[in-house]
């Protein structure tokens, strides 16, 4: 029997996984952009509610901004195949990742408020996610991307509401006491699914145990969770996010606030954060040839987020200057080491962008870059296939750094015929948006303290100063 190779107007190039609901594939669009591609099971298309439910779900989780999240972008039907078409996230999932390590430090504090962020942004759309679990949240170069947010429901009209945990979705260890009951999922059922998927991040076990779903779903209705060995930073917002009353569990929105420190913190602000703080997950050396740690370096790399037990005195740094630093970052940030205050306003690509250079890191002859670029124009002007070395590139692989005395430019560095570098989402860019984008680049010289950047039809930034790591 031929293997059906493509769905609607998308070519499947392979399978990624599969799920209860169906299966996953990489594919392409029409005009060669990679994609992520959910077919449903044929015996849930064949089914009218579903059928009834399945545009206006489908539409619904389109609505959702994508602040840490793997944004909807098509859905349809093709000769009684139900699909979803999302952004193609590039990165393991958390459980891959937590099944070699916990996750610490500044990445694990960039997971709890990317993940909560995501969870902001779905509720927002008035949509809930009712399935948040380690394998709905894959780790991307510029920090956690939440997927699969809005299957659930489609699950449910599939089998009839209210729906009983064998019927749902999901793993037991990360769901509600009122979803384990069967009961419909609300937003604040998703918040002890944070709780319990930030536990299960920094400890490497889920709070409330492993075992057959009756087991389990016994202790996450009537046992309190475990969660010996959590950072304590986070641990108190965690047992808040798992307590039993959803009346007593903070909002998506509250929970970003009290990791940032700050009031009504935009979506957009904290996903800049993240990505700001994030170091891309890469497997472990073996243990001989890793380097010894610097002394007091934090565990997981990168610099610490937040520490809530200084609220008072974050909240004078992020909280009140939460729209200049974060919101705006396109403005001089001052001398901090490692982000210089290098940025301009250009006009490009039919519209005006504002960019700055927010860190330029050398670790030995490795350099990381990291920039942000905001349309401050009037006019939506996508920037996708803008940056790569190719009509099909959708990465940022045609940047560059040129050192003094080096006598060509230095592109992103190649890691199995891949750039070591982020993409650009195929997407909108209207006014008003922002993306913080990074590459890394070997081969400079050592003792390298500024560097011309070359960010391709945004111009060059001259003469910018290299911080070490």
């Amino acid at each position: 029997m031929e293997v059906q190779r493509r769905v609607g107007p998308y070519t499947l190039l392979r399978k990624l996984g599969e799920g209860g609901m169906g299966f996953v594939h990489l594919a392409e669009d029409p005009a060669g952009r990679r994609v992520a591609l959910k077919t449903m099971r044929p015996e849930l298309a064949a089914r009218e509610e579903f059928r009834r439910r399945f545009g206006k779900e489908a539409e619904a989780a389109r609505r959702v901004a994508r602040f840490c999240t793997a944004p909807v972008l098509d859905a349809g039907f093709d000769n009684g195949t139900a699909y979803l078409v999302t952004e193609y996230v590039e990165g393991p999932d958390l459980s891959a990742v937590v099944a070699r390590a916990p996750l610490t430090g500044s990445n694990l504090e960039a997971l709890a408020v990317g993940v909560a962020t995501a969870l902001a942004a779905i509720h927002q759309a008035g949509v809930v996610h009712r399935d948040l679990k380690p394998s709905n949240v894959l780790l991307s170069p510029v920090g956690p991307r939440v997927i699969d947010f809005g299957i659930a429901q489609l699950a449910e009209t599939a089998v009839g509401a209210p729906v009983t945990v064998a019927q749902s979705m999901g793993t037991p260890a990360y769901m509600s006491p009122e979803q384990a009951r069967g009961e419909q999922g609300t937003p604040a059922g998703d918040i002890f699914s944070w709780g319990a998927l930030v536990a299960y991040a920094g400890t490497g076990r889920p709070p409330f145990g492993t075992g057959g779903v009756a087991e389990v779903v016994y202790r996450v209705i009537n046992h309190a969770p475990v969660l010996d060995g959590l950072d304590e930073r986070l641990r108190p917002l965690v047992e808040r996010a798992l307590d039993k009353d959803p009346g007593r569990r903070p909002t998506a929105q509250r929970l970003v606030d009290l990791l940032l420190g700050g009031a009504e913190v935009p979506v957009a602000a904290a996903t800049a954060k993240v990505s700001e703080t994030w170091t891309p997950v890469v497997p472990a050396p073996p243990a001989a040839t890793r380097p010894p740690a610097r002394p007091g370096a934090a565990p997981g790399g990168g610099r610490r987020l937040w520490v809530p037990v200084a609220v008072g005195a974050l909240a004078a740094v992020l909280g009140a200057a939460v729209t200049l630093a974060v919101v705006r970052p396109w403005e001089p940030r001052g001398a901090e080491p490692g982000t210089p205050a290098v940025a301009g306003t250009i006009k490009a690509l039919d519209s005006t962008f504002a960019v700055q250079i927010d860190s330029v890191v050398r670790q030995g002859t490795t350099v990381r870059l990291r920039w942000t670029v905001k349309n401050v124009g009037t006019v939506n002007s996508p920037i996708y296939n803008k940056f790569g070395s190719g009509a099909l590139d959708n990465t940022v692989s045609r940047i560059a750094i040129v050192p003094p005395g080096v006598g060509k430019p230095l592109y992103p560095a190649q890691k199995d015929g891949s750039c070591e570098c982020a993409d650009v989402p195929v997407a909108p860019f209207e006014e008003g948006d922002q993306l913080q984008l990074w590459a890394l680049f070997e081969g400079v010289p050592e003792g390298t303290e500024r560097v011309d950047v070359d960010l391709g039809p945004l111009g060059t930034m001259r003469n910018v100063a290299v911080s070490s790591a």
